[in-house]
């Protein structure tokens, strides 16, 4: 037996198959007093505790009680160079662009105001669960470096890239169709597959990206195809109508994509809000992932993205903040916008859809859910611990729950950092958790009803 098995207890939670795809309940095992077996910082085995403690009595034992034991979150879209100017003012896209990112972005020149934000985002991540995100940098190479230097101090898995413009962007944000090729290579080939992360192929979108530049990655991502591609599509009317006049030759948008080799298994396409029939199938025939980003959707009012519809049509769809668009850092938070947006479009998610969305769903779209975003065994030790009575506006509405879905529902809706009891990155307790071999259960009894409700 290894000297580096650890075994978590607490409530275990674990989706285990698409619940968009099978009844939410049936694709879920719950353990009321259940445990997690971590080895050389990657989950050996799930089950009940009683029968884990049996069958590894030397393991060293951090029991965090009632807390329920996730997969930590993934965050399938965001900025990390917006974190400064996340919350700001009444703009809607291209007013956002040009009176906050791209003014922020330029900062980004500099290395050391570059790290200074990657480790504040990153902490920020972990501080609210998140365990992996893929992010845009800037079109400065530094900002890459700085992001992926701070990922692997961290340990954390995360997917990047350099963001590509070469027209429609200011002075100083711009480079050209050869300049983004070669350097987007030679980050690629600095960083992909280096520890934990993945490079990802970034042309912002097609209105700042001219033909010349699209072909020119597409033409680098077809001699990388492991690596994903991300990018922005149909995030509102008025972009849509931009890209026309910008592409008259195209017959839509994701057409300025797909004629220049950027659309396949990997690309992932950020909003998709505002897409016609055609765009819709060809999207789901290419295996493309589409990003929902529910917070930034009606911050900057740009329009309410049907997930019941994406899944019923067999799409990919990941979840994502959108940080700094996005209004919040959180994936809880994420959560319950995306709740709030099934409201209006006529479906009410299911927590285990919601769940299922920020954690196997966006890896399913970064093509890393053989590695994170669920408890099956071999895969990323990278878990959030939830405290599911944290506040207590949210203890006295789990003190009436009779299943774990009415539990864990008021903490998807009301819950924030505070709720996060506990992050593991590879095994590794992050801020938060208790020291290894310590016993920190909690003094709350689960209400017995949650595990009658399952049969358990």
């Amino acid at each position: 037996m290894s000297e580096k098995e650890t075994l978590l207890l607490g409530q275990v939670l674990d989706i285990h198959a698409n619940p968009f795809e099978a009844p939410p309940e049936a694709a879920a095992r719950y353990e009321r007093r259940g445990a997690v077996l971590l080895r050389d910082g990657r989950i050996a085995v799930t089950g009940a505790a009683d029968a884990l403690r049996a069958a590894h009595p030397r393991a060293n034992i951090i029991d965090h009680g009632d807390g329920l034991i996730l997969p930590g979150f993934v965050d399938a879209h965001a900025h990390y160079p917006q974190t400064a100017i996340i919350a700001s003012w009444g703009k809607r896209l291209i007013d956002w662009l040009n009176s906050y990112t791209f003014p922020e972005e330029m900062r980004f020149g500099d290395p050391g105001y570059a790290a200074e934000i990657a480790a504040r985002y990153l902490d920020l991540l972990l501080a609210h669960g998140t365990t992996s995100v893929a992010s845009f940098c800037t079109i400065h190479p530094d900002s890459v470096e700085a992001f992926f230097e701070a990922a692997a101090a961290r340990n954390m898995a995360v997917a990047a890239g350099k963001t590509c413009m070469d027209r429609n962007a200011p002075d100083g944000l711009r480079d050209d169709a050869q300049s983004a090729y070669d350097q987007s290579k030679a980050l690629l080939e600095r960083w992909h597959g280096v520890g934990r992360a993945i490079y990802a192929i970034t042309p912002r979108f097609s209105p700042t990206s001219t033909p010349e530049q699209l072909q020119a990655l597409g033409a680098l991502w077809s001699e990388h195809p492991e690596c994903p591609m991300q990018t922005h599509l149909s995030e509102q009317t008025d972009e849509v109508e931009w890209v026309r006049e910008l592409y008259p030759c195209k017959k839509d948008y994701l057409d300025t994509y797909e004629a220049n080799g950027l659309l396949g298994p990997g690309a992932m396409f950020g909003h998709a809000i505002w897409l016609t029939d055609d765009e819709r199938a060809r999207l789901r025939a290419s295996g493309a992932a589409l990003i929902h980003c529910p917070t930034s959707n009606t911050f900057i009012g740009s329009g309410l993205f049907d997930t019941a519809r994406a899944m019923s049509e067999g799409q990919i769809v990941g979840l994502a903040t959108d940080t700094g668009g996005g209004s919040n850092f959180s994936m809880l938070h994420t959560m319950a916008a995306a709740y709030e947006i099934g409201q209006l479009t006529g479906h009410a998610l299911h927590p285990a859809q919601l769940l299922w969305l920020a954690t196997e769903g966006s890896a399913r779209s970064m093509r890393a859910s053989d590695r994170i975003g669920t408890l099956r065994d071999g895969t990323a030790a990278d878990l959030v611990v939830l405290d599911l009575a944290s506040t207590p506006a949210i203890a006295q509405r789990v003190d009436g729950a009779e299943t774990i879905w009415e539990a864990v529902f008021p903490t998807i809706m009301m819950g924030d950092d505070r709720a996060i009891s506990a992050v593991y990155v590879a095994g590794v307790p992050q801020s938060g958790a208790p020291e290894l071999g310590a016993d920190s259960g909690h003094s709350r009894e689960v209400n017995p009803l949650i595990a009658d409700s399952l049969g358990l």
